[in-house]
């Protein structure tokens, strides 16, 4: 499943934060901070481990979540790879628009 569908919904994008700040949640601590039924946090997090951007472990009764931090890595990879290339596209962009602003003025004299 596709990273950005799983990140597109508010609510599982609420999931990772509180992972991020927790470290590890089992499955009924994440419960605990929404006000949807336990099953459709459940949806979420299964929506999520199928996008690889969490880990489940089981202890005993437990599922224990935590992010899976090689898949944002490469989310993040992936983030700089586009800002590099607009960055890339502006200096070419500023560069088109000074010697322009440099062939007005010598028109202009």
């Amino acid at each position: 499943m596709d990273v950005f569908y799983a990140l597109a919904e508010p609510r599982r994008r609420k999931i990772i934060e509180l992972l991020a700040l927790n470290g590890q949640l089992s499955a009924t601590e994440i419960c605990n901070d929404f006000e949807i039924t336990a099953q459709a946090v459940s949806q979420h997090l299964r929506v999520l481990l199928e996008s690889g951007l969490l880990k489940m472990e089981r202890n005993s009764q437990k599922r224990i979540y935590s992010i899976n931090t090689a898949k944002v890595s490469e989310i993040e990879d992936w983030a700089r790879r586009i800002d590099s290339t607009w960055n890339e596209r502006f200096d070419v962009l500023e560069s088109v628009l000074e010697s322009e602003m440099k062939a007005i003025k010598k028109r202009g004299r």
